[in-house]
């Protein structure tokens, strides 16, 4: 468990750091935004794909 607890740790950490360093991490080109008057739909399509793509060969090296 604390295994786990660091490596999700170093993730959130990784993250962040790719975010001050300017990474439009969740606004990716297939991310769709409707606007219409004062409503605003945001659904990260795009972004969703990418995270889990990262999770699951997170949790496949893990597992090994």
């Amino acid at each position: 468990m604390a295994r786990l607890l660091v490596v999700i740790g170093l993730v959130m950490a990784a993250a962040g750091l790719l975010m001050l360093l300017g990474v439009p991490f969740g606004r990716l080109p297939g991310d769709l935004v409707v606007r219409k008057g004062p409503v605003t739909f945001y659904l990260p399509l795009a972004t969703s794909i990418v995270v889990s793509i990262v999770l699951t060969l997170l949790i496949a090296w893990l597992r090994k």
